[in-house]
């Protein structure tokens, strides 16, 4: 990592222009071809895909997106007086005249009777479109609002529903990524009190962003990408590539403060937090290339495309972060530090001073607090699972479902058809179930019949109307209109019992199939199958990322320890979500519309996105407590340093975090809204709950066990350092000092950090005690062990971090395995790869041998 933050420093100008040279790749065919985002998606083998995929084939015209202009008469009147009927009968005409519209069905026309309420004063009309919701062009679908919007008048209201026109008002949202890059802004500059140490971060944060939503958006026209698939991209990329540029920045200005040259300070900075980023936006794009095992469309899509934009903001991460520090150089500090620094280079202070800490005032009170979660360890444990179970129970209740246009905001025209449709017609109707008949002969239609009565008599069933059999097909339709809304529990267990009772018992003994589909059951079946893989889902991330860990800090209670943090902070964000959406603790605040069921998607992708952030905060925290292990060997010391030197930056890296997530949530998408409410409180309860008080609380209780690791394990293990090569401090000048600081007491006012510690200078002629060496270095490589990491986790490099070769593992880990080719091709070469490390190996253990045995002959012969 040296030697790229290195060559990017001294060519900072190239690394620029190579980078201004790709956005303007990307965003050349981008302008040209657009993007080709789309919601359509199918679950084969389930039965509402079975319902739509026969209506299709059989009936094209039918298979369109239905959507309803409904119109209400306010004062004293009725749909059917002449004056109304006129003016809603010439709108119909216009609408039907529209691009992209097959047919409008009237509610004047000999069948409409049905569409025309009780009172007489709520009617509507069906718009057939000529293609699914997502594939209709949204001009079009505005014509069509527009043109049935111009009939309102005082007297008459009109408005429109459907999915359709839900897409087309969800396009009309105003983006809200400003809110959070203006909110991320203050936050910056107040923790590092210099203007261009705020724009640091955030130049390489859009650019990353840029580059990945670019590389999205072409995507999309490769492989079938939904319509959130990029504002989750930039909900997540924006989140993690400020708090990434931030982690590197800190220790570039701490270099800078402590005397470094701007390129030595930029190298050690990419060097150990460098390593931190890769390594942690390795475990992000692990748990979000997990939804892949799903192996449902639009899901796999939204991995893909977070992953790529994390992917981008780690490699703007590594490359031009350091070309910007060397551009900027030591202007990153403000004037009250650029004059500490240079008083202290041009040597005012006698040499032997103990010189005060830069940043004792932030240090103190982090000390302190890593000193009380230590005496009171017990305690803290006890209150953070308290809180987190407090915040978890509302996840006990969670039902997952799909938002409809009840929950809407007030105001929107679909939230306003809904109601009108619900008090007309009930509440089901605004969520009718489509049974797709298909008669195998002309002797089935009697089935038929007895299946429609059976229908109507069914309890929990308004209506059922079923429409004429097409000689042509043998195909019928009959629309079922239940009594409760679709989101009700009463709904769902309707469509259980019109599958598994009253549709088997209709087609016994004939040639009669019916399928139970519709938006209502689709919905239903795809939170069923979402549940069902979930177990799966979770076991993935989960093992995939205690192994990461594993291998990072060659620890088992570690990784399992994050693990239990992760799954805890995912129940807690749950319970938020749940109170918000589901029992509308303030949703219609928010302007999110009233309760409802969670997304049916929502857990999947959350614990993805949260596995990999939360996994985030435990690298950069454990991380600098297994640096300080690796040298003292002091666990209570370890825990009060790591907790001490990272707590104020991940408290600020998750402020951060949180004001971006939260802007999201002011965008007025209820779907992004819940994702934006969710990962701002997950963010939250793990950054100031489970990293400042449980997770070092735990492992204070645990004690040295936190760093045990089998020595079988330790052996397969591949070596990946994310703290760097091992440097060496310089000696204080009072020994006594230092011997003092790492002695110190728990009951000490402060605690001594690496930032904070007095300046050094060399000692006169005492040795340094040679560093800790790996017990394990010549252990012969596996050939079946190689091939392991390569078939789990070959695409990051990690059979090459086995067989000890570095430098192709970091370049695999930033271009996934060189885009999957080079990986493949490692399939046959392997072997080959291993009897060439065991040479290495072998090589390395015989030079110290023939060191050993010459040695003592020169002395012998000198002497």
């Amino acid at each position: 990592m040296s030697a790229l933050a290195r060559w990017c420093f001294r060519h900072r100008l190239l690394v620029v222009g190579i980078w201004a040279a790709v956005l303007v790749a990307l965003a050349v065919p981008y302008a040209t071809l657009g993007t080709h985002y789309s919601d359509e998606f199918s679950l084969p083998g389930l039965e509402s895909s079975k319902a739509q995929a026969r209506l299709q084939a059989s009936e094209p015209q039918q298979s369109g997106d239905s959507d309803q202009i409904v119109v209400h008469v306010r004062r004293d009147g009725s749909i059917r007086d002449a004056a109304v009927r006129q003016k809603v009968t010439s709108m119909l005409d216009r609408v039907a005249a529209l691009p992209s519209v097959t047919s409008v069905t009237s509610m004047y026309g000999p069948t409409g009777a049905p569409r025309i309420s009780k009172d007489g004063r709520t009617a509507y009309a069906t718009v057939t479109f000529d293609a699914q919701a997502e594939r209709i062009p949204a001009a079009d679908v505005t014509r069509v609002i527009d043109t049935a919007r111009a009939a309102r008048d005082a007297d008459l209201q009109v408005e429109l529903g459907g999915q359709a026109i839900s897409l087309a008002a969800e396009g009309k949202a105003q983006g809200t990524e400003a809110i959070g890059l203006v909110a991320a802004g203050i936050i910056l500059f107040v923790a590092f009190g210099s203007l261009l140490g705020m724009l640091l971060p955030l130049l390489v944060a859009i650019a990353a962003l840029g580059a990945g939503l670019l590389a999205v958006g072409l995507t999309s026209h490769v492989m079938t990408l939904g319509t959130d698939a990029p504002t989750v991209a930039a909900l997540i990329g924006l989140g993690v590539g400020i708090d990434y540029a931030l982690f590197i920045v800190t220790r570039h200005r701490t270099g800078l403060r402590n005397g470094l040259t701007p390129e030595e300070a930029a190298v050690r900075a990419l060097n150990t937090s460098g390593r931190a980023v890769v390594f942690a936006g390795l475990t992000v794009v692990t748990a979000l290339l997990g939804l892949l095992v799903l192996r449902i469309g639009p899901l796999t899509g939204m991995g893909i495309s977070a992953a790529t934009a994390v992917l981008a903001t780690v490699i703007a991460a590594v490359t031009l972060l350091p070309a910007l520090l060397g551009l900027f150089g030591g202007r990153l500090l403000n004037r009250r530090q650029r004059r500490a620094v240079a008083t202290r280079n041009a040597g005012t202070v006698h040499p032997g001073t103990v010189h005060p800490p830069l940043n004792t005032p932030t240090a103190r009170p982090r000390g302190r607090w890593a000193e009380r979660v230590e005496r009171h360890r017990t305690l803290f444990t006890l209150a953070a699972l308290l809180v987190v179970t407090v915040l978890s129970l509302p996840a006990l209740s969670l039902r997952l479902g799909t938002s409809d246009a009840g929950n809407d905001p007030k105001g929107t025209t679909t939230r306003a058809a809904y109601d009108l449709l619900a008090q007309g017609f009930g509440a089901g109707s605004n969520g009718p179930l489509v049974l797709v008949a298909q008669l195998g002969a002309p002797s089935d239609a009697p089935a038929l019949d007895r299946l429609v009565s059976a229908v109507r008599s069914t309890p929990g069933v308004a209506s059922a109307t079923a429409g004429p059999v097409t000689a042509a097909t043998g195909l019928s339709v009959i629309d079922v209109v239940p009594t409760g809304a679709p989101q009700d529990e009463a709904t769902s267990a309707l469509i259980t019992h019109l599958r598994e009772d009253v549709v088997p018992a209709a087609e016994l003994g004939s040639g009669l199939t019916v399928y139970v589909g519709g938006t209502t059951a689709a919905s239903g079946d795809l939170a069923d199958l979402l549940a069902g893989k979930l177990p799966l889902f979770l076991g993935v991330i989960v093992g995939l990322g205690c192994l990461l860990l594993m291998v990072a800090f060659r620890s088992v209670l570690v990784p399992l320890t994050a693990a239990v943090m992760n799954l805890l902070a995912s129940a807690a964000a749950f319970g938020v979500v749940v109170a918000v959406f589901q029992w509308g603790w303030g949703s219609e605040l928010l302007g999110l519309g009233k309760a409802g069921p969670v997304e049916a998607e929502l857990p999947v992708i959350m614990l993805a996105i949260l596995f990999g952030l939360s996994m985030d905060y435990q690298v950069f925290l454990v991380s600098r407590m297994h640096e300080e292990w690796e040298q003292t060997r002091d666990n209570h010391r370890a825990i009060r340093i790591g907790q001490a030197e990272t707590g104020r930056l991940i408290n600020a890296a998750a402020l951060i975090m949180i004001c971006v997530f939260t802007a999201f949530v002011l965008g007025g998408e209820r779907v992004i809204a819940e994702y934006g409410v969710g990962l701002a409180a997950a963010v939250a309860i793990d950054a100031f709950v489970l990293r400042t008080v449980l997770v070092p609380s735990l492992m204070h209780l645990l004690g040295r066990a936190n760093w045990w690791l089998p020595a079988w394990l330790e052996r397969i293990l591949p070596r990946v350092s994310i703290e760097g090569a091992p440097t060496r401090e310089s000696v204080p000048v009072s020994a006594r000092t230092v011997r003092a600081e790492r002695t110190a007491a728990p009951h000490l006012t402060g605690v001594a950090t690496a930032e904070s510690r007095p300046p050094v200078v060399p000692p006169p002629s005492r040795p340094e005690p040679p560093l800790r060496q790996d017990s394990t270095p010549g252990a012969p490589k596996s050939v079946a062990v190689a091939y392991l990491w390569w078939f789990f986790l070959g695409l990051f490099g990690m059979h090459h971090f086995y067989l000890g070769r570095t430098g192709r593992g970091l370049l695999y880990l930033c271009t996934l395995g060189i885009c999957g080719l080079g990986w493949l091709a490692d399939a046959l070469t392997l072997p080959r790869q291993v009897r060439s490390a065991n040479a290495r190996i072998v090589r390395q253990d015989i030079a110290p041998r023939a060191d050993a045995t010459v040695a003592p002959a020169l002395d012998d012969h000198v002497h």
